[in-house]
């Protein structure tokens, strides 16, 4: 696993507290993560969510990825659990805009001590964020407390490819995505099994290159005057940023990183 020493969650807040969250949002949607509603049916297909179930969602951000299980996949409830207050406000906002408060709450809370009960949920649910999490063994452990036996956690992530990335690949890349680290296919698939799991699907889904290929085509041929409104059109600022965009597009497509995605059952 590759790690960066300097990096926490005082800087994952200030990312979508700030403009780069903003940014993100304006390149990937509401839902912040690679693949977007096709990704989240994907994973939900995998995991078996349906009818009636109750799940919590570790790192929520604005709560998309809830209102997508509540609406596409007839969840009866979901508790999201994340640090950065200004996206847990964002998120309680736009459920009661769409008239679905009475199906999801939100805790704001470190997701590896969140407070919630043993056993609550029949599923975890996580897409494209526990790379922000420092502590990935506690997050597992913490996901594979509230789940009930039986029950299934259920997630994406950006993990390190099968190809591998140098130290200074990693420093550069963890240092612009303000990751304190990242996991791989065989290390989630280890911390799952640490925790009473059994892994049914550890895959890389293949889609970071094309997706990283469409973010940068839409920044340079149809959102350019959007994502410099949000930086207050500081163009060195985004000539920066675009190239760090590039050296990603050059990782992913070399197999160095990629979008993982798991699906584990709690042994009963």
């Amino acid at each position: 696993m590759k790690t960066m020493d300097n990096i926490g969650l005082i800087q994952v807040q200030a990312v979508y507290s700030g403009p780069e969250g903003r940014l993100w949002e304006l390149i990937m949607g509401e839902q912040i993560h690679i693949g977007g509603f096709a990704s989240s049916m994907d994973l939900a297909d995998k995991a078996n969510i349906g009818s009636g179930m109750k799940g919590v969602d570790l790192c929520c951000c604005n709560g998309a990825g809830m209102r997508f299980l509540v609406r596409f996949r007839d969840v009866a409830r979901m508790q999201g659990v994340d640090a950065t207050e200004k996206v847990v406000e964002q998120g309680r906002r736009r459920c009661e805009q769409e008239g679905l408060s009475g199906k999801i709450e939100f805790t704001l809370a470190d997701v590896c001590d969140s407070g919630l009960e043993d056993a609550s949920a029949d599923f975890i649910w996580g897409e494209d964020a526990w790379c922000y999490v420092v502590d990935k063994q506690k997050l597992i452990a913490e996901a594979a407390r509230i789940v009930k036996p039986g029950g299934t956690i259920a997630f994406t992530d950006w993990i390190e490819g099968k190809a591998g990335l140098s130290d200074t690949e990693a420093e550069r890349f963890l240092s612009f995505m303000k990751f304190p680290n990242l996991q791989n296919l065989e290390g989630y698939g280890n911390l799952l099994t640490a925790n009473d799991c059994e892994v049914v699907t550890a895959a890389d889904t293949g889609r970071f290159g094309p997706y990283v290929d469409l973010y940068l085509n839409m920044l340079n041929m149809q959102l350019t005057y959007d994502a410099l409104k949000i930086i207050g059109f500081n163009t060195e600022l985004m000539q920066s940023m675009a190239a760090e965009m590039v050296f990603m597009q050059e990782l992913a497509h070399a197999g160095k990183i990629a979008q993982g995605l798991f699906v584990a059952r709690r042994k009963k």
